[in-house]
């Protein structure tokens, strides 16, 4: 199995931007710790960080080619204002989980809008790097079993507050 791991603005910046919101960890670390995870639960991750929302849609769009069996989605500021990513996902139909650093629902008003949110299998929000981590097991258990774990009692696309 094979999985895109898509960043969105500014998370090239991380261990530069507000470490007080998104700690000192670099993106590099990231990607590292991801990897380490993914090797770990036998599959493989691709990275994808952009700060262009087209080159978000257009790297959506080359994972239905490329048959990706699931998208782990960080679509950062573009999650409250991009239609154009929530359209992507929803065309593709590859299973997308939602995943912030940062408790988005405890942070400005305008956060706790998610456009990408309604066309994904799962969401999950402040767990820093570990999120993602949560994320792709997440998007594993329903590739290999069409559902989410049993321990992840929500309904597709509910904020876990973990």
């Amino acid at each position: 199995m094979k999985f895109l791991i898509i960043n969105g603005p500014n998370l090239n910046f991380l261990g530069i931007r507000e470490p007080e919101i998104y700690g000192n960890n670099t993106y590099r670390t990231l990607k590292r710790t991801v990897a380490r995870h993914a090797k770990t639960r036998g599959v493989k991750v691709k990275f994808f960080q952009s700060n262009h929302e087209g080159a978000l849609v257009d790297a959506i769009q080359r994972a239905y080619f490329k048959k990706f069996d699931g998208i782990v989605i960080n679509p950062a500021a573009y999650t409250h204002t991009s239609v154009a990513l929530a359209d992507a996902l929803k065309a593709v139909k590859i299973p997308a989980a939602e995943v912030h650093i940062s408790n988005v629902s405890a942070r400005e008003e305008f956060r706790k809008i998610s456009y990408v949110r309604s066309v994904c299998v799962s969401t999950v929000t402040g767990e820093g790097f570990n999120g993602y981590l949560h994320a792709l097991n997440d998007l594993i258990e329903y590739a290999r079993n069409g559902k989410l774990p049993q321990n992840n009692e929500k309904t597709a696309c509910q904020e876990n507050k973990r």
